[in-house]
């Protein structure tokens, strides 16, 4: 078992998750949107967040994974799931559990821009800034974190520690 540290509490998690709402209720002002969740650590995020949505919405699934196994370092790209929503002159929201890289949101965001919405804009649970190899910058975040391996919150190690309520730093990782 590893050792965690807990970085971000549930309360804080709960605080930044209204606060986002908040701002994408505003920005988007009622209109319709497509929320593009980036499976699977996504989802406790998206649960969370789209309940505190003030508008009609849709939901799509995609499944992208750079990790394997008990790689703690991203590697090639692998989209094992694609968008299933037609997205054409509409609004979209792709949602992700962490920015680290920029690989993955940045293709992601690419091929959500061929599909040639009326708007795309991407919101994250964790950003680290200080990892970043593609010139991507999320529309919301809701934390920095060092650029330490972390979990829980729907992050995982190898599989386990999604279901922590926090965000926990992996000791020795």
């Amino acid at each position: 078992m590893k050792n965690l540290k807990k970085i971000i509490g549930e309360d804080e998690i709960a605080a930044r998750v209204d606060e986002i709402a908040a701002r994408i209720n505003r920005d988007y002002g009622g209109e319709e949107l497509v929320v593009m969740c980036v499976l699977s650590g996504s989802v406790i995020f998206l649960a969370d967040l789209i309940r505190r949505l003030d508008m009609p919405l849709t939901l799509d699934m995609i499944s992208v994974t750079s990790y394997s196994g008990d790689e703690t370092a991203p590697s090639r790209l692998k989209f094992l799931k694609m968008f299933s929503e037609d997205v054409r002159d509409r609004h979209v929201l792709v949602l992700d559990d962490i920015c680290d890289t920029g690989a993955t949101l940045d293709e992601i965001m690419r091929r959500v821009h061929a599909m040639r919405p009326k708007s795309v804009r991407a919101c994250v649970l964790l950003d680290k800034p200080s990892r970043r190899v593609r010139e991507v910058e999320p529309d919301y975040v809701a934390f920095d974190v060092p650029d330490k391996f972390v979990v829980g919150y729907g992050l995982d190690y190898n599989g386990r520690f999604r279901n922590l309520p926090y965000i926990a730093e992996v000791d020795g990782v």
